[in-house]
């Protein structure tokens, strides 16, 4: 394709790209001041909405998780056809046997918790109680509006334009096909079980090898901006949002380089899923540079991209498939994760280790803050709930920040890992995740020292 062939388009066709690409850009990734702190618009949002709805939120959250858990009941015994003809209801509420256990014991676990019946374990304040009245009511209104919004991110060409941008960079430091940055920056400006979901799709379609997916999928699929903001925020510390944020960025990208050269991602093969491979897509076009191929590509995305009505209707089936696929989950996972940490020495036992290494970073309360680099794994907000109460601030932002780049956690991006066809069984979850540990930790710490 050369210069004189390239598509000509239209002012519209441009303000198209841009205009909700800017929009997006300022609500998830430009901080305002609000109230003496610094946030980003969508927190904004949320925290207003929450402040108005704040005594009917446990209410919203316990009815909401017993819907689902009654539809997903009834889907699984009757398979009533108002359901079966619908995509959109079928894909919320058929669940696989293990998923369909997990959302009944969400069920059981909110009812308790609401109306502090059953065993005071499972309800009190320190873990189901916690959960219902704590987290969840904080995730409610942040899933409503980064899920209803993401689409300004996704689906008008910025992570196109951006991830040509990125091509040249993928190849020689992640070892990945140039096409992968728009699944990495899906994930870490949106959120890492979209960039699961399409790192699945593409490798399905052949354009990824078993490596490159499983790299991608357990390397790049972080939490969102906004999903990073609750969790200083539960630590105290969303005053230092910018420096955190830039930290766990780094880290990250350091883990990106390290982890992938080392057991078990490096032992994946190179092979495809289908019998024949796309990686050639990746190629630049002749007359080309990475901006104006990037610029075409993000204004073809756009144009294709749906009107408002669809706008509307697909944000609000994003925070349906939020609130229905994560909320029980969340609430599942991080009782009995609270359980165990509250009633149980599990943890503690588990994050021994980790005590001197804590020690040698110099980290005030190392065997506090020992067991919170585990619990992570069943769930990434549970580090900072349980370091929440230590006095140090060094200390709570080591743990709010190594909680979030340690990526695999098994109450959302590890379980869309273990329902794809990517080929990652736990055992390798869980050993990825402790390399991740052991590698972000230290920079984590060092950042914490500069600013505390």
């Amino acid at each position: 394709m050369s210069d004189k062939t390239k598509k000509k388009y239209s002012g519209a066709d441009y303000t198209r790209f841009m205009l909700p690409s800017l929009i997006g850009i300022m609500l998830f990734m430009i901080p305002l001041k609000f109230q003496g702190e610094y946030t980003i618009p969508v927190a904004i949002l949320s925290k207003s909405i929450a402040s108005i709805l704040e005594p009917a939120l446990p209410t919203i959250i316990t009815l909401l998780i017993t819907f689902t858990g009654i539809m997903t009941i009834i889907y699984k015994v009757a398979k009533p056809s108002f359901i079966e003809k619908s995509k959109n209801l079928k894909g919320l509420f058929n669940v696989n046997i293990f998923w369909f256990i997990v959302r009944i014991v969400g069920m059981i676990f909110v009812i308790l918790a609401y109306f502090e019946i059953g065993p005071e374990w499972i309800w009190n304040e320190n873990t189901g109680g916690l959960l219902l009245h704590g987290l969840l009511t904080t995730l409610l209104t942040i899933f409503f509006f980064a899920a209803f919004l993401l689409p300004l991110l996704l689906d008008f060409g910025l992570l196109e334009f951006v991830g040509a941008m990125l091509t040249p960079v993928m190849r020689p430091i992640f070892k990945l096909p140039g096409r992968s940055s728009i699944d990495c920056i899906t994930s870490w400006l949106g959120d890492g079980t979209i960039g699961v979901l399409l790192t699945n799709n593409q490798y399905e379609e052949g354009y990824y090898t078993t490596r490159e997916a499983s790299v991608i999928a357990t390397t790049f699929s972080a939490v969102s901006i906004t999903f990073a903001l609750v969790v200083l925020a539960e630590v105290g510390l969303e005053q230092h949002f910018v420096p955190y944020y830039l930290a766990v960025t780094f880290a990250g990208v350091v883990a990106a380089i390290i982890v992938p050269r080392i057991p078990p991602l490096s032992w994946k093969k190179d092979d495809y899923l289908t019998d024949t491979s796309r990686d050639n897509m990746e190629n630049l076009p002749v007359g080309y540079t990475p901006f104006t191929w990037g610029l075409d590509q993000a204004i073809e995305k756009a144009k294709n991209s749906t009107d408002v009505s669809g706008f509307i209707k697909g944000g609000l089936h994003n925070v349906l498939e939020m609130w229905v696929g994560v909320m029980p989950v969340i609430m599942a996972f991080g009782t009995i994760a609270t359980i165990l940490a509250e009633f149980t020495s599990v943890f503690t036992w588990l994050g021994m280790p980790f005590i001197p290494i804590l020690k040698l970073l110099n980290i005030p309360f190392a065997v506090e803050a020992s067991q919170t680099m585990i619990i992570g794994f069943a769930d990434m907000f549970l580090p900072s709930v349980i370091g929440a109460s230590i006095e140090s601030e060094l200390t709570r932002f080591v743990i709010a920040g190594t909680s979030v780049t340690q990526l695999i956690y098994l109450s959302e991006v590890g379980a869309v890992i273990l329902g794809s066809k990517i080929p990652v069984n736990v055992g390798e979850l869980f050993i990825i995740f402790i390399e991740r540990t052991l590698v972000t930790l230290p920079i984590i710490a060092i950042v914490g020292h500069l600013l505390f």
